[in-house]
């Protein structure tokens, strides 16, 4: 049995979400769980979320289907919106760059292990 899950417009800089979604990546779902709460990334919250709604959704298309024997098959981070902000940074010879806001998209699936 396969599960789905995304989280779309997330804050945050899609490459260094793509630094936490490597670590958890054809993992057990508990153990991915384990190394999310113990990394120090800001990312971390965010891919914890989508996780934990993949394994709700798991447990809604059948709740017989045992969690600990889910693994993280697939785990993607795709560049969201940039949002440009009037505020300024400075840059060389007296210029100046606008900020950038970044978003993501996180999207992970989980399968059981019995079905590989």
């Amino acid at each position: 049995m396969e599960a789905t899950a995304k989280g779309k417009y997330l804050k945050g800089s899609p490459q260094k979400a793509r630094l936490v979604i490597d670590l958890i990546r054809d993992r057990s779902v508990e153990e991915a769980l384990a190394i999310l709460r113990f990394t120090n990334k800001r990312a971390t919250g965010a891919i914890e979320k989508v996780l934990l709604s993949a394994v709700a959704n798991a447990r809604e298309k059948n709740a017989a289907a045992n969690v600990d024997e889910f693994i993280v098959v697939r785990a993607v981070v795709d560049s969201g919106p940039t949002k440009w902000r009037r505020r300024v940074r400075p840059a060389p010879q007296g210029r100046a760059y606008r900020q950038q806001r970044r978003g993501k998209h996180v999207s992970i699936v989980i399968k059981g292990k019995d079905t590989e």
